[in-house]
């Protein structure tokens, strides 16, 4: 299920109210693959294989928690052409994996709210670590 984040006005304080991002803004997508120790290298295949498919750059295998994300992740990043094809794909092939992908516009608080989408259950960001 492909599920659009959202955090109320209310708890983004640098985010101004009312404010809009055009197409014009996206300079590229990040999907960040979530995974732990038993899912490991499923993630790791499935970000192998989206490199493999799609002109797609595929980041560290993070066996860490990393800048907002609350579980191991690895990035996965893309420009506005491969975006509905690595979507789908992702959506298709993710087989329980969680998936969070949103656009980079510079307002990295609104990208990882706002802006994204979840394949999966929604987890908690932490969004200290971002600016708006």
């Amino acid at each position: 299920m492909i599920k659009a984040g959202h955090t109320p006005a209310s708890a983004r304080p640098s985010a101004e109210k009312g404010a809009s991002t055009s197409m014009q803004d996206i300079h590229g997508y990040h999907a960040h693959i979530y995974f732990n120790a038993q899912t490991l290298d499923q993630a790791r295949a499935l970000c192998e294989a989206a490199t493999g498919k799609f002109a797609v750059q595929m980041g560290r295998v993070h066996q860490k928690l990393v800048g907002p994300h609350p579980d191991w992740s690895c990035q996965l990043a893309f420009g506005h052409e491969q975006l509905a094809d690595v979507t789908l794909w992702l959506a298709l092939n993710r087989d329980g994996l969680v998936v969070f992908l949103h656009p980079l516009t510079g307002d990295e608080l609104r990208d990882h709210t706002d802006h994204a989408i979840w394949m999966g259950a929604v987890r908690p960001l932490d969004l200290s670590a971002l600016t708006g």
